[in-house]
This record gives C-alpha cells, sequence and structure tokens, in this order.
C-alpha cells in the first residue's frame, strides 16, 4: 500500500506528542494532526505580553522526578538542565468564607488507628472512598481527604479508582523532586514541536478514518485524504470513539462508555501589591463553587502573582466566579491586572476501569491502532506517557 506517512497521530496533547516523538527517534516519518490552533492539550502555560510575559498554568501544574518517561523525552530534548525547583509552599483549605490550615481538618487518632491498613488494604478493584475511607478513616475521608482528591482530578472522587491516583514510580535521584520550567510547562510541547523531526498540522478537522489495506487513511473535512501505515489515536475517549474506524466495533463500544468531566478555569493575575495574601501553593475548596485553586507562587515573580481556579461547570456565570474567586483571596475585583478563561477537560474514570482497559487491549492486540492519552492509567503526564510508550512498544516492537 502507498502511504505518505509510516505513522499518523491524532491529537497535540503531550499523549500525542510523545508518540510522535518515539517514532520519530526511530527514524519513522510522522505527522500530528490537531483540531485546535494550539499544541499542549492540557499543558497550558498562560501567558500575559502586556504584563512582561508572565504566566500562570491554566492546566497541568507539576513535573516531578518519578516521570521516568517525561524525563527522557527531556533528555533528548536538552531540557532536563533547564528544571527550576518549585519552591515549598503549603495548601490551604477553603471552606465557608474562610482560608483554614489543612491541620483543622484532620482526626489524628482515627489516622493513626486506620494506618496499619495502609500496607494491608489492596487498592485493586476499589473506589477512592472505599479506600481511603478504610486506610485513613471516614472521618478523615469525610472532612479532608475527599476534598483533596476532588482538587486533584477537578470531579468528584468518590468513585475514580483508586489504582488511578498516585501510582508508585522510581525516582530520579539526579533532578529536583518537583519541578517546572522557567517560561512553564509548555517548555515541554513546544520543545517536542520546535525539534523538527515530526510534521505538526494545527486547525484539522477529521471526517472519517477508514482501514485501508493493514493501513488507514484519514480523510479531513476539507477533502484532504492522508494514508498512513500506522495510527495513533491521542485523543479524549468521546472523540476517540467517533474516530476509530467502523472495523473496530469493539474498541469502539468500549471507549464510549468512558465519561468525561468538564471544568471552568478562570486564570487571574494581581500585582504583587494588589494582596495581603501570604504565599501558597493553592487552596482546596470544601463544598464549594470551585474545586482548587492553584497558584504561581511556587515560581515567584518580583511583580506579579497568579492564580487558576477550577470551577464546576455550570454553577457561576463568568461573573460571579470571578467575585467568588477574589473573595477566596481576600481581593477585590478591581485590583485583577489580567485574566483568562480556559475550558479543561479531563476522563470520569469509574470502578472497573482497568478491566475495561484489559478489555479494549485485547481488541486491538495485533493491529496497527494505538490508543493513548490521561485516560488509561491516570490523569498525570507521566501516566499519559507511560501509555504512549507501551503502545509505541506494541506498534513498533521494543528498541535494541
Amino acid at each position: 500500500m502507498s502511504t505518505d506517512f509510516d505513522h499518523i497521530v491524532i491529537g497535540a496533547g503531550i499523549s500525542g506528542l510523545g508518540a510522535a516523538h518515539f517514532s520519530a527517534r526511530r527514524g519513522l516519518s510522522t505527522l500530528v494532526l490537531e483540531a485546535s490552533d494550539r499544541i499542549g492539550g492540557c499543558i497550558n502555560s498562560q501567558t500575559f505580553p502586556a504584563l512582561g510575559g508572565f504566566w500562570t498554568e491554566a492546566g497541568g501544574h507539576t513535573c516531578f522526578n518519578s516521570y521516568g518517561n517525561l524525563l527522557s523525552i527531556l533528555d533528548d530534548l536538552g531540557l532536563t538542565t533547564q528544571v527550576q525547583p518549585k519552591l515549598r509552599v503549603g495548601y490551604r483549605l477553603w471552606k465557608d468564607g474562610r482560608r483554614r490550615f489543612i491541620l483543622s481538618a484532620i482526626h489524628p487518632f482515627e489516622a493513626l488507628g486506620s494506618l496499619p491498613r495502609l500496607v494491608k488494604e489492596p487498592k485493586e478493584g476499589r473506589s477512592v472512598r472505599d479506600y481511603y475511607s478504610a486506610v485513613l478513616g471516614r472521618r478523615n475521608y469525610r472532612d479532608l481527604l475527599q476534598h483533596a482528591f476532588q482538587a486533584v482530578i477537578c470531579q468528584p472522587a468518590d468513585d475514580y479508582p483508586a489504582e488511578a491516583l498516585f501510582r508508585r514510580k522510581p525516582r530520579r535521584k539526579d533532578v529536583i523532586k518537583a519541578f517546572t520550567f522557567a517560561d512553564g510547562l509548555s517548555a515541554i510541547p513546544n520543545a517536542l514541536v520546535a525539534q523538527g523531526t515530526f510534521e505538526v498540522r494545527t486547525g484539522q478537522r477529521i471526517e472519517q478514518i477508514a482501514t485501508e489495506g493493514e493501513g488507514f487513511k484519514v480523510r479531513l473535512q476539507d477533502g484532504t485524504a492522508i494514508r498512513s501505515a500506522h495510527l495513533t489515536l491521542a485523543v479524549p475517549p468521546d472523540v476517540a470513539a467517533m474516530l476509530i474506524p467502523a472495523v473496530f466495533a469493539r474498541a469502539r463500544a468500549l471507549v464510549a462508555g468512558i465519561g468525561m468531566a468538564e471544568i471552568e478555569t478562570l486564570v487571574l493575575v494581581f500585582r504583587q501589591d494588589a494582596l495581603n495574601l501570604p504565599p501558597l501553593a493553592g487552596l482546596i475548596a470544601v463544598e464549594d463553587a470551585f474545586y482548587s485553586a492553584v497558584s504561581r507562587d511556587f515560581l515567584p515573580d518580583a511583580q506579579y502573582r497568579g492564580f487558576a481556579f477550577h470551577f464546576r461547570p455550570g454553577v457561576l456565570d463568568p461573573e460571579s466566579q470571578v467575585r467568588c474567586a477574589c473573595q477566596a483571596l481576600g481581593v477585590t475585583p478591581d485590583r485583577i491586572a489580567a485574566q483568562s478563561r480556559v475550558h479543561n477537560r479531563l476522563p470520569a474514570l469509574r470502578q472497573g476501569h482497568f478491566r475495561l482497559v484489559e478489555q479494549l487491549d485485547a481488541a486491538l492486540a495485533g493491529t496497527r491502532l494505538a490508543l493513548t492519552g490521561n485516560w488509561f492509567l491516570g490523569v498525570s503526564m507521566e501516566d499519559a506517557l507511560t501509555r504512549s510508550h507501551s503502545e509505541h512498544v506494541r506498534l513498533f516492537g521494543a528498541r535494541t
């Protein structure tokens, strides 16, 4: 079969760019197609040129030295030596209109009594509520952990798979434990594309994907047809369910059962002197309109401070969101120096998810179609890249 590319990747988030990087490093001609006008997906450093280029993360917030696949990519890009340490600043609870210390919600004796179960209780097949109520106590889960986990995944956490949170990974001791970059985490997707080893086309709307011989034909809405020997879909599950070729009916049906959580993110920037607020990592909201607020205080700027508020969808209108965020920060809206809005989406995983992934992998076995994203192992960048790498090995074999 005549093909235009050895490998086409649909989606230019970190999963798709990682998949493209892995194949391009093997000398395979690789094309990335992205529907939006930007790359990076959930990695989104909102930059404000009018404020001297000050930025605040509106999506992914942190990288760790346990992110082995990410670090191997940073090594390839020469970025490992450019990591910036994150200052250790703490979170606060936002409850009943007040900022409170995390310790105020902990029941220490209950936690101590439950701790022995931490090494005995299995995570497999259990929900976050079931597992963490058992190992740290029901009251600790109700008053703190439930809200902390919601803040991490920006959606209700009770029925989320416990296995998908805090997966243990080996750490690289030559790298800072928690890090970012001088220009934010968007430095990673930007560097992946800038190396020029694979082609990226943004603003690409796909009409249909069909099999053609052993490969694939991708038809765009403008009528263009592009052929490839291998295909990777690095898109959210609802999009994947629409794009998976009809011959993969079993895979389509399985993917269609995975939900998505919508998040309305408001980014606010203030001058340093506008806030009477000590440095903090962010706020964990308890029964409020937002799940969490994450600050940029981990990498201080001389003039500005930035915050990303992750709101529950449809609860507040834009003006009310601004008032709510300003109340939590103890400032009036007229002191805002800049703001932006981002619509984020994350997978809404539920109990039984990993059994579904096993069934999906069985349906894909022996084919040239790969599926990746932050909806397989968990929502972190490393979880996404771990899936991209394992799918790469399945398609192209392990490198020798």
